[in-house]
């Protein structure tokens, strides 16, 4: 493992985090706060970027960034599904 996985893999985590908040927050609040081309070019965007990682063999980092991008398609799926905050 590269130490470039690493420090990828460390930014991605911290981004899981504050994700994570605002993924439960809209569950449970059943509101979709973030716009939908937010979210769904960010969603697609991640997808990408860890395609991309796996392709030069960080796959810590692909596997973090496809949870990222995973956090933005249930964002995505919020604001389609519930209200407008």
């Amino acid at each position: 493992m590269v130490w470039q996985d690493i420090l990828i893999s460390l930014a991605n985590i911290i981004f899981a985090y504050s994700l994570a908040y605002q993924v439960c927050m809209g569950f449970r609040e059943k509101k979709g706060v973030i716009s939908i081309q937010t979210s769904l070019l960010t969603f697609i965007s991640l997808y990408v970027l860890s395609f991309a990682f796996l392709t030069l063999n960080l796959f810590l980092s692909a596997i973090v960034s496809a949870f990222n991008g995973t956090m933005w398609a249930l964002l995505l799926m919020q604001r389609l599904t519930y209200k407008k905050a």
